[in-house]
């Protein structure tokens, strides 16, 4: 009941700041929210996010699980999930999963990753498509976070997009095997026709194929 309760608040402190258009500093932000709270902070301003769809669970799941492995196996770095904060300029966001390279966990802070991740994944639903395909790929792009996908389950389609010289995001092909291969995950790879079969494959069957154990 008191769990209950303290949540009960805490929306009602995020509803009354939404409502009265206040704008607020990103550490005050972290102070109203808790861990569990479906938002981000973006220009000053608190965005609540929709609750996510049996299907955007279980593909951003079976994703994790692999890079997770593959990362952990190879000492490459650290895998996180939302909700879990991500700063950059002008907002605080919650990619669906991001990697933070080995080198750059010195930014990774109690509660949210100080700086831009070196992968951010964001699956996307019929309500994020404006977010992750438009805001989100520009505040990306322009964080510098070197790569970005975008897994779309509605179209069974994945975009790569990797950060050029140019500080541009570029378009990323699959191979002659329909694989996509990451530059910022060393020797990480798989194909995004996994995530559209029905049902998923097992993450075991899947690091198998990988050579994970």
């Amino acid at each position: 009941m008191m769990i209950f309760m303290e949540t009960a608040l805490i929306e009602s402190k995020i509803q009354t700041t939404i409502a009265e258009s206040k704008k607020i500093s990103y550490e005050e932000f972290l102070e109203l929210c808790d861990e569990d709270t479906l938002a981000e902070w973006v220009n000053g301003e608190i965005i609540m996010a929709s609750p996510a769809s049996t299907i955007h669970q279980e593909i951003a799941f079976l994703l994790q699980s692999i890079l997770y492995s593959h990362v952990n196996f190879h000492k490459l770095g650290k895998i996180l999930d939302a909700p879990f904060q991500m700063k950059i300029p002008y907002s605080g966001r919650e990619p669906d999963i991001i990697f933070i390279h080995s080198s750059h966990l010195d930014r990774l802070k109690k509660t949210y990753l100080d700086g831009p991740a070196d992968v951010a994944i964001e699956i996307i639903s019929e309500e994020s498509i404006n977010r992750d395909r438009i805001k989100k790929f520009n505040e990306y792009e322009s964080a510098g976070i070197p790569e970005y996908w975008l897994i779309d389950p509605m179209r069974k389609q994945a975009e790569f997009y990797r950060l050029g010289d140019d500080k541009c995001y570029h378009f990323v092909s699959l191979d002659v095997e329909s694989k996509y291969h990451s530059e910022a995950i060393q020797d990480f790879w798989f194909k995004p026709s996994w995530l559209w079969q029905d049902p998923l494959p097992p993450d075991w069957e899947i690091r198998k194929e990988l050579h994970l154990p």
